[in-house]
């Protein structure tokens, strides 16, 4: 094997679409208004009292001028061409075109939690109901974790490695993580990295309300007559996450492919931390987090003196943001109070493969903007204290360095820093 190159990583592009907008111009229009993007489920039907959701709002795959009918009836798991529309606009914000040259040294990496749940669910359907023959030749390839990137590349002409990094809830992070490492090395020029997660499916909303995980809300609860107030992360009142579906992707490019091509690179993968908690498949395990957060700042060859501002896997659940407070004061220790700590699952819930990329892009927006978004539906909580949350309102602060964390089921967690330009 060749020796790596030690190319320096650059984001040059990013598109999200999430609760708050189908669009990152719709999105962080909201986000920075202090708004949250909750409502009753609408996307299909369940009795589970964990009802209130994130939807991507005004999202109609039918209205992209490359699917068809035909189209529509083959790929029905919904993260295809959330990934397609996703990948394309985030080339487009980046300024990339892709053409012979580009394309063979440009990869493609989407993690998703669920994969294609939805197509799975319909294809269960017709076998139960309709018998064997109405399933799907389709199936196999629609739950194929890598044929999202794949039909990306159909559609934008990209021809380097595409696959699907799976970290459950850490997976945007591990994509984002990876392919840092594919450019560094000399791989690839250009990936396509992030995370897509389409899992409003009454199956999945009722399976995470019976292990406990999303939040149920009762008649006294504040969210029973104000939807988006659901989810709280760092709140005294916190009672678990609010599902949410969602995509988020960033261009990474090396320095050298920046300069040659005449883009502008927006901020720097700086450093990464990842590992396995070897502990329990959802609780947490504080020794191996505050390990994960020393290395994406000993990677970036900073010290936790130089951090600016904390991106927080934040889902507000009462173990889960406890957890992980408890690791930040262990690695940031006394100078944690002055360090912003944003959630921002507060306002587009959490969409589980995708919230990581979803919460890099906004990290990467916030810095180049020099604004911090907010927690939003925030009440304190006592035991936190010590923790700037910047709450309920955007805060107008620069910042050039963050540590943005995410953390899964099965005990994976991914930490990135990023360095804004």
């Amino acid at each position: 094997m060749r020796a790596p190159k030690n190319r320096r990583v650059m984001v040059v592009g990013y598109e999200v679409a999430t609760a708050l907008g189908s669009t990152l111009e719709t999105t962080w229009e909201a986000a920075a208004q202090g708004r949250a993007g909750f409502r009753r489920l609408t996307r299909c039907l369940s009795e589970s009292r964990s009802n209130i959701v994130g939807e991507i709002p005004d999202w109609d795959p039918s209205a992209l001028p490359y699917v068809d009918r035909k189209e529509a009836s083959l790929w029905n798991a919904a993260y295809v061409f959330l990934t397609m529309e996703t990948c394309r606009r985030a080339l487009q914000h980046a300024g990339v075109t892709i053409d012979a040259s580009i394309g063979r040294r440009t990869g493609c990496l989407i993690g998703s939690a669920l994969n294609g749940t939805d197509s799975y669910r319909v294809a269960m359907d017709n076998y139960v109901n309709l018998g064997p023959l109405k399933v799907s030749p389709y199936l196999l390839p629609n739950v194929c974790a890598n044929l999202p990137a794949g039909k990306a590349g159909m559609l934008l002409g990209f021809t380097g490695p595409i696959f699907s990094p799976q970290g459950a809830c850490a997976s945007g992070n591990h994509a984002i993580g990876i392919a840092a490492r594919m450019i560094r090395d000399g791989d690839c020029d250009f990936v396509l990295a992030g995370g897509v997660e389409t899992c409003l499916v009454p199956e999945i909303i009722q399976g995470f309300s019976n292990m406990l995980a999303t939040i149920k809300v009762g008649p006294k609860d504040r969210a029973a007559e104000d939807p988006t107030q659901a989810s709280r992360p760092f709140s005294v009142d916190r009672k678990g996450f609010v599902l949410a579906e969602g995509a988020g992707v960033l261009v990474l490019a090396a320095e050298e492919a920046v300069r040659a091509h005449g883009l502008k690179a927006l901020a720097e993968i700086k450093g990464v931390g990842w590992n396995s908690d070897a502990h329990h498949f959802t609780r947490p395990n504080a020794e191996t987090i505050v390990d994960a957060i020393n290395e994406a700042i000993d990677d970036a060859e900073l010290a936790p003196s130089d951090i600016d501002a904390i991106n927080a896997h934040g889902t507000s659940t009462p173990t889960g943001d406890a957890t992980e407070v408890h690791c930040l004061r262990r690695v940031f220790a006394d100078r944690l109070s002055t360090i912003p700590v944003v959630a921002n699952k507060s306002q587009v819930g959490h969409s589980l493969g995708a919230s990581a990329a979803i919460e890099a892009a906004l990290t990467v927006e916030g810095m180049a903007r020099g604004v911090l978004l907010p927690t939003v539906n925030h009440l304190p909580d006592p035991e936190f204290a010590d923790l700037d949350v910047v709450p309920n309102l955007p805060r107008r602060q620069a910042h050039e360095l963050v540590l943005s964390n995410s953390f899964g089921f099965g005990g994976t967690n991914c930490c990135i820093v990023f360095r804004g330009l």
